[in-house]
């Protein structure tokens, strides 16, 4: 690796410590191989997703999602990309499949522009499969074979873990984020979420060993969907997660047996 190779990664890994520091923990809980794949990945994600939030103007966040579209597209399409601490290391990890689920992903984004509510509950599962699936899905796949099914699956449960850590915030900002909000719906969610994390458990054959390191991402989202369906009203009071011995204790032992 290139001294401004380097750079560029302890950059991404900057950028993922500071913006999304649990999948940090991930990351770190892999193979030094392994992260110089998953940080620019993942800083891609910390931009995509911060994007639409930084300012209230939403012509200007379209032109910064569409900034990082264009960036994916130029890597999708093989020909010069623009040089940037993000995007230089992130083409070196991708092919045009995993651009094209990464243009996907900055899509479905551009529904934290605004303020109108999921039209349905199919529209809030596209939004979740899109983002956290996708980017788990990409994620996993650039460190090895791995059933794309079985990665989004996961990716899916993380990301409703995570939106249900979101709500609080997301309500303060004026958003609707369910499509249904009564503890009885929200329980029912979160319980889908687990059901499709035990699926794809059920399938653990059908990721390698390689490709299972991004899955340690989602180590926290079974206790944090349990919390949602057993005790619905802590999805509303932020009252959701891990004792800090929890987490990390956790974490170890997933990366250790490798049992994402």
């Amino acid at each position: 690796m290139t001294d401004a190779a380097g750079e560029d990664i302890a950059a991404c890994a900057g950028l993922v410590a500071r913006g999304d520091a649990d999948r940090f923990l991930a990351v770190m809980a892999a193979s030094p191989p392994a992260r110089d794949v998953l940080f620019p990945i993942y800083a891609f994600n910390v931009e995509v997703a911060r994007a639409p939030w930084v300012t209230e103007e939403s012509m200007i966040a379209e032109m910064r999602l569409q900034w990082w579209r264009d960036a994916v597209d130029e890597i999708g399409a093989h020909g010069a990309v623009r040089k940037h601490e993000v995007v230089t290391p992130l083409a070196g990890v991708l092919d045009a499949t995993g651009a094209a689920v990464l243009a996907e992903l900055v899509e479905a984004r551009r529904w934290d522009i605004y303020r109108a509510p999921f039209a349905d509950a199919a529209q809030f599962d596209d939004y979740l499969e899109k983002t956290a699936g996708g980017l788990t899905f990409v994620a996993a796949r650039a460190l090895g074979p791995v059933e794309e099914s079985v990665a989004r699956q996961v990716g899916y449960a993380l990301g409703l873990a995570n939106w249900f850590r979101a709500i609080p915030e997301l309500e303060a900002r004026g958003r609707v984020p369910l499509v249904d909000g009564r503890p009885g719906a929200v329980a029912e969610l979160a319980r889908a979420g687990l059901a499709r994390l035990r699926a794809a458990r059920r399938q653990r054959g059908a990721v390698s060993r390689a490709a299972g390191q991004a899955l340690l991402a989602g180590w926290q989202a079974e206790a944090v969907l349990r919390q949602a369906a057993e005790a619905p009203e802590r999805v509303k009071d932020g009252a959701l997660g891990q004792s800090e011995f929890a987490r990390k204790a956790g974490l170890m032992w997933r990366a250790m047996s490798g049992r994402w």
